[in-house]
């Protein structure tokens, strides 16, 4: 059997493009993160928490897929926004500018695994006060790391991408299924 160890709709739509079938068994973990960790290393370390945390549930033959996305700029790590503040704060802070977005991730299999990160290099148009409060008023901010989906009307914060366009999204798809045919 294949597990998603995530609650992504994003991730669950994506892993659609590599399997017909598989099972979503969210990893209820809290994600922290040891202090000797790189900050551009924390979202293969955290898919990496998350796989593992499954696959010892589910000894056997199942794959289990973990991953985890953070967009960084000026040496910090941007999460998923509090509220629409800190939201407006976040998209100020990537307005006219260029930001890394990584995303780790983690397969177990048969007591193997493999890790990996993609980084995918995103730069924003500038945006006025009003593009990011109308922005900020569709709700799509609110569960994106980063404060944007460029799946959707985030896509018209975006001027050009360098990488992986999946990777942004949240899981790139392409590096999955090679880091997949190495293992099973």
């Amino acid at each position: 059997m294949i597990i998603l160890a995530s609650a992504s709709p994003r991730r669950k739509e994506l892993l659609k493009l590599i399997f017909d079938d598989f099972e979503i068994i969210p990893a209820d973990i809290e994600e922290t993160v040891r202090r000797n960790i790189d900050l551009e290393q924390y979202p293969e370390y955290l898919a990496l928490k998350k796989s593992r945390y499954i696959a010892e549930k589910r000894p056997g033959d199942d794959v289990v897929i973990g991953c985890d996305t953070g967009v960084f700029i000026d040496d910090m790590m941007l999460g998923k926004p509090d509220d629409e503040a800190q939201a407006a704060e976040m998209l100020r802070l990537l307005s006219g500018r260029v930001h890394k977005v990584i995303t780790g991730c983690s397969v177990f299999y048969k007591g193997q695994n493999v890790s990996f990160s993609d980084t995918t290099e995103v730069e924003f148009y500038h945006l006025s006060e009003s593009d990011i409060k109308e922005y900020i008023a569709t709700g799509e901010p609110m569960d994106k790391a980063g404060a944007y989906g460029i799946q959707g009307k985030g896509a018209l914060l975006v001027k050009r991408i360098n990488g992986d366009y999946y990777n942004v999204v949240g899981m790139p798809v392409g590096a999955l299924k090679q880091k997949l045919k190495m293992l099973l």
